[in-house]
């Protein structure tokens, strides 16, 4: 019998003999009474603990796979239904009854979890995802926010941490090389571990202002992309379409990347990745050795060259035999669902392959998040220091080496040898052991963020961040250096210079957040400001004759030159500071019905102090709207092979005022000196045109695309077809002189559009069993044409000649940009081939036929383009057991590259005493024809070649184990080569390293080289 049972049978009893017993004396009816509050009490004191039982569970609701927390899960108390659901941050908080001792956990895309609590107070519950949509759930950033990836409308790509490549890189964004169709990202100096890549998205963009992407860092605008360890990187996502970036307003036109680094999970771990690398040379260009430049250019008739009776390989000279690197991160992580923390340190020190880069950083990276006991707020911390100490390479001295003469030797009997010949007169390996450029590097960003949970629905962020960055340049050249003593110098000989660059930024970023759920309706509602100070300071010192080598840069007081002694020049010091302020008001509805029917809007309303008086605000207007048409009745569940489908469309505004500040402004400058009655002024007077109505660069974008799945997601991918109009694009244009003190104002002239279809599609070829094969193919077609160079005020010409050659000779630009053409088109020279002369034969304007040099500019012509029309890339992953292999292609095709080895190496006619490509001297080489030197500096389509290539671009091989040790959880070994072989037919070495982003693509438009390598990698991580 029940506690309850047992009292109310004692209360009937009572009635009974109150009734019945009236007579009964007052004392038996009180012992009576005494008995049953006795056995009232007793009972009482043992119910007492089951009440007691009743108790409230928090906790947060996570994807199992990639630890973001999970909205709007549903939570029942057992089988009933009671229960509630979690908040936007996955968070939930329930009131268990003692008669219930289990949870269910359900929710859309994954499947059902039931737990029992136990004496748990406190949960952390991973939910996975369902069979069917394993793929679909991938929660994207979408700028302030983040997305089921079946809820976006517009045009992102996810990249989660597993699918970047293994490289020993300087910077991240080299791992995403190839993964997203359009975003092309460049380094044509890959082994020199100080470089940084070129990143361009959906074509050219610009004409003077910033080509780049906006980077947003944990949700911080403007992040610092080089303060990032690849190895804490969460996943990297793509804001290609102009409806997702302009959000960002003035900041979007060229795409947003937004990277999510590692936080704290339940699960404390301790991890450590690890690993070593080597680069050596491939793909070096093949000039003359000591005994075939004796044959072919010594033995010349008449003399092309001198023999100094040496034997030396200058490429080998000036280069490493192997250049080393490693690298190694420490991780911790824990906590649980309200407290957690993701710590890391890492340390790489690289080599490059020339004598003098090298680069050894150190950084550290902390996260730290709290949730109060009620869930009412949130705090979060994010410190990330990052120091670096380099030595920065002479590229120069790659393409001294090719040009000089085998038969001089680098070192004579008084030391290094004096050398005044060649295309560069110095000796390459003294100037990379005794010249020093170095610097030290110190980044800081700071981020903290306060959220409150006004109600289930509603909740507000602040975010306040700084991202600090400083630069200390130093600078030496001894004074034993051949080219001062064996000149007789005596002024100017040894110099040094110190320069100090601070950049500051900071950020406050204030967001209301609300959602609503109407039956089948819902809606998501975003309201902000944002306001972000820009601050730059620099200031430098320079000096020569110092009284000793081996002060370096550390004293330059002691030179007396600039302000000693002597007492020359007045730019022994120079500093500036200058700044910018942006802020803004934005909004943004997202509202599906039925989870068919998407519509995002958007608005920001943005102001920049760069821009003109009259122009200092603007409007980026956005929408986009998807039909998730797959779960419509005539669809759903009738076509077996169709998975998933969904249409999309998107339009938005967005701006670029990534250009200098105070353009806008009537500026003062120096205008030399003045001597006045015994004095000396310094004279000042305008240096700058003011232009009130300077404004942002517009972009007009619009996009269309489709997502699909296929085969129950064994096949996924997305096409989109975009067009983006550039108007209102900066440059200098000339104005007439007066009224305007100088002949050129910054202004808002011409226009610019780039149109393309991306593909990115994803298979599981083999799934199942020990053995699985899946691919991934990103490709990209681009068109671009620049459309106008003028409007109603300003009225320029109508091309621009761009991509000069240097000496020597004087070739000129080879590349035009017009109106009506692409980027990239080169114009030059029509070659019709060589004469018996060996002198190089052009097509005038009239179409005959003459040797070059009686052709004028007037003949040039447009005769290719070195911009890539299609990119691609294939990745093939194998994984058998605990083994995996990846095997990445990347390449790029329909475009030309100027062979600038071939026009200044390549032929016969090669400046005298400077050593040539073996080529030059092959019979059937077409370049071994041109003879005659009266036409060696005159550009023509002699030298285009087609740049077209496919690259074996990485090949990952790896080994992972699971362990049940409780030291030890598993670890993974693995070996990467990176650029193993280029499939191509250009002449002119790796058509990696000639550049395809920015203004002048096919064109390297310097002798600076800098040579291609095999990097061999070997690593391992291991989780504790």
């Amino acid at each position: 019998m029940t506690d309850v049972g047992f009292i109310h049978q004692e209360l009937q009893r009572c009635k009974m003999i109150f009734r019945v017993n009236e007579p009964i004396k007052q004392n038996v009816m009180l012992s009576k009474i005494l008995r049953v509050f006795s056995f009232l009490t007793l009972v009482l004191v043992n119910v007492h603990p089951s009440f007691a039982q009743e108790r409230v569970i928090e906790g947060k609701v996570v994807d199992s796979t990639t630890n973001s927390p999970l909205p709007g899960v549903t939570i029942r108390l057992g089988r009933t239904n009671s229960g509630t659901a979690t908040d936007g941050n996955g968070a939930f908080r329930i009131t268990m009854p003692a008669t219930v001792n289990q949870l269910i956990f359900s929710s859309i895309h994954y499947l059902p979890q039931t737990i029992t609590v136990g004496n748990q107070t406190t949960l952390l519950v991973k939910l996975a995802s369902s069979t069917r949509d394993l793929k679909g759930v991938e929660v994207v950033s979408v700028g302030y926010g983040t997305m089921d990836k079946r809820e976006v409308s517009s045009a992102i790509t996810h990249i989660k941490a597993e699918e970047l490549r293994s490289v020993a890189a300087n910077n991240p964004l080299m791992s995403l090389q190839g993964k997203v169709a359009g975003l092309n990202i460049s380094n044509t100096s890959t082994a020199d571990p100080n470089s940084s890549p070129s990143v361009q998205l959906r074509g050219v963009s610009s004409r003077s202002a910033g080509l780049g992407p906006l980077y947003v860092v944990n949700g911080v605008p403007g992040g610092n992309i080089d303060n990032i360890n690849q190895n804490d990187i969460e996943s990297i996502d793509v804001l290609k379409g102009g409806a997702a970036s302009a959000i960002y307003g003035t900041r979007g036109s060229n795409g947003v990347i937004i990277i999510t680094t590692k936080k704290g999970t339940g699960d404390s771990r301790l991890v450590y990745n690890g690993y070593f690398s080597m680069d050596n040379l491939t793909n070096r260009p093949d000039v003359l050795t000591t005994d075939e430049f004796i044959q072919h250019r010594v033995n010349a008739n008449p003399t092309k060259g001198i023999n100094y009776g040496g034997n030396t390989d200058w490429m080998k000279a000036v280069t490493r035999p192997t250049a080393y690197a490693q690298k190694h991160t420490l991780q911790i992580s824990g906590g649980n669902a309200r407290d957690n923390y993701f710590a890391s340190a890492d340390y790489r020190n690289a080599d490059g392959i020339d004598l003098r880069a090298y680069k050894k950083e150190y950084g550290a990276r902390l996260n730290i998040n709290h949730t109060s006991k009620e869930d009412v707020y949130t705090v979060s911390l994010n410190v990330a220091p990052r120091y670096m100490k380099t030595s920065n390479a002479d590229q120069a001295n790659f393409n001294n080496a090719i040009t000089l003469n085998p038969t001089m030797p680098v070192y004579d009997s008084t030391g290094y040898r004096y050398i005044n010949t060649g295309f560069f007169a110095n000796n390459p390996v003294e100037r990379a052991r005794l010249v020093k450029s170095q610097a030290e590097i110190k980044q800081l960003d700071i981020s903290g963020s306060f959220k409150v949970n006004i109600n289930r629905n509603l909740y507000s962020t602040i975010t306040l961040s700084n991202i600090r960055a400083s630069y200390k340049n130093l600078n030496f050249s001894p004074s034993t250096l051949t080219t001062i003593v064996h000149t007789g110098q005596t002024t100017r000989t040894n110099y040094a210079s110190q320069e100090q660059q601070d950049n500051d930024q900071r950020n406050l970023e204030w967001t209301v957040n609300y959602a609503l759920n109407l039956k089948r309706n819902h809606f998501k509602v975003l309201g902000g400001y944002s306001y972000s100070y820009f601050n730059y300071q620099a200031f430098s010192a320079n000096n020569y004759d110092f009284p000793f080598d081996n002060f370096l840069w550390n004293n330059l007081g002691s030179g007396i030159w600039n302000g000693g002694e002597k007492g020359n020049g007045q730019n022994a010091v120079s500093s500036t500071q200058n700044d910018s302020r942006l802020a803004a008001f934005f909004g943004r509805i997202n509202y599906d019905f039925d989870n068919k029917y998407i519509l995002t809007v958007s608005l920001r309303h943005e102001g920049s102090s760069k821009f003109g008086r009259n122009n200092k605000w603007g409007n980026f207007p956005a929408v986009s709207a998807a039909w998730r048409i797959s779960d419509e009745s005539f669809l759903k569940d009738k076509i077996s092979w169709l998975s998933d489908l969904k249409l999309r469309a998107d339009y938005g505004v967005t701006g670029n005022q990534d250009f200098g500040n105070y353009l806008s402004l009537l500026l003062y400058g120096g205008y030399g000196y003045f001597p006045f009655n015994g004095t000396i002024y310094q004279v000042y007077g305008p240096s700058q045109n003011i232009n009130p109505n300077l404004g942002w660069e517009k972009a007009i974008n619009f996009n269309a695309g489709i997502d699909f799945e296929l085969f129950n997601s064994r096949i996924t991918g997305s096409l989109n077809y975009y067009v983006r109009t550039n108007k209102d694009l900066l440059g200098y244009y000339n104005v007439p002189l007066p009224p305007n003190p100088q002949s050129q104002t910054f202004s808002n002239v011409g226009t610019m559009k780039n149109s393309g279809i991306e593909l990115q599609l994803g298979a599981e070829v083999i799934k199942g069993g020990d053995f699985n094969y899946n691919i991934t193919l990103a490709g990209a077609y681009n068109n671009n044409k620049f459309v106008s160079f003028s409007n109603k005020i300003y009225s320029g010409a109508p091309f621009q000649d761009v991509a000069g050659l240097p000496a020597p000779g004087s070739p000129g630009n080879i590349q035009r940009l017009q109106e009506g053409h692409r980027i990239g088109d080169f114009y030059m020279l029509k070659s019709a081939g060589v004469d018996e002369n060996g002198a190089l034969q052009v097509y005038k304007k009239d179409g005959s036929i003459v040797t070059a040099t009686q052709a004028n500019a007037d003949d040039k012509q447009f005769v290719g383009n070195g911009l890539p029309k299609f990119t691609g890339s294939l990745s093939n992953s194998f994984r058998y057991k605990n083994w995996d292999l990846n095997v990445f292609f990347r390449g790029n095709f329909g475009y030309k590259l100027f062979n600038m080895q071939a026009f200044y190496l390549g032929t016969p006619a090669t400046q005298s005493d400077a050593n040539t490509l073996r080529s030059a001297y092959e019979p059937g080489n077409k370049y071994a024809k041109l003879t005659n030197s009266s036409t060696l500096s005159l550009a023509s389509d002699y030298f285009l070649e087609s740049g077209s290539f496919v690259k074996i671009d990485n090949v990952t091989l790896g080994y992972s184990r699971t362990l049940n040790s409780k030291y030890l959880h598993g670890f993974r070994i693995y070996a990467a080569a990176t650029n193993l072989y280029t499939f191509t037919g250009f002449n002119g070495g790796d058509p990696d390293l000639y550049p395809v982003n920015g203004l002048t693509p096919g064109v390297q438009g310097n002798l600076n080289f800098y040579p291609a390598t095999i990097q061999l990698l070997g690593g391992l991580q291991v989780t504790f």
